[in-house]
């Protein structure tokens, strides 16, 4: 369960002014039509976690676990700095054919956007420094739910009164006490 809840958390709070919440709004916006947006944006997302989890899995696999504490453990300290950098919306990831459809235009977006993305390399290391894959694969694909359904009914409205910076904060500091706790060898945070 501490998989799952971390994940959710990290992901969701970290995704907050992301490019793919960036995305959610304009596609939105182009489209309205939210419910084929958010079923792209969970099949794009389920599939881009589990394949990251999987890598995560290999990963921790391949690595002796002495080894793996520090990649890890560095891994989510630069994920804590790399959250205070605010994310831009590509204009490449909004300019897909209609041909696909709402649905099909969103899978491709959001799937495309997620590769090397913040949330993405979160999961490998998630995925790596729990043991349970599909806990953090659900866990890290609700936290993207989360943070972009609203962002499909609320776009701007949202974007205006939450503090981006102060969530991208939180996210950090998450992040940092996490990759603190690896490398000090604290096994369950809960």
């Amino acid at each position: 369960m501490e998989a799952f809840l971390v994940s959710t958390g990290v992901v969701a709070l970290g995704e907050m002014g992301d490019k793919t919440q960036l995305l959610a709004i304009v596609l939105a916006a182009a489209f309205r039509r939210p419910w084929p947006i958010i079923a792209g944006i969970f099949v794009a997302t389920l599939v881009n976690h589990a394949a990251a989890g999987a890598v995560g899995g290999w990963v921790a696999h391949a690595m002796g676990p002495d080894l793996l504490r520090w990649v890890i453990g560095l891994s989510f300290l630069g994920m804590a700095g790399w959250m205070l950098i605010p994310d831009k919306l590509d204009e490449d990831d909004t300019r897909l054919s209609q041909r696909f459809g709402v649905f099909g235009t969103t899978i491709v977006a959001f799937f495309l956007a997620e590769m090397g993305d913040k949330t993405q390399i979160a999961t490998v290391a998630l995925a790596a420094r729990y043991t349970d894959l599909v806990q953090v694969v659900l866990g890290t694909t609700l936290g993207m739910m989360l943070a972009n359904v609203p962002a499909v009914f609320l776009g701007d409205r949202i974007a205006k009164r939450v503090s981006m910076r102060m969530v991208h904060g939180v996210a950090a500091a998450i992040f940092a006490v996490l990759g603190i706790l690896t490398l000090f060898n604290v096994g369950h945070l809960f």
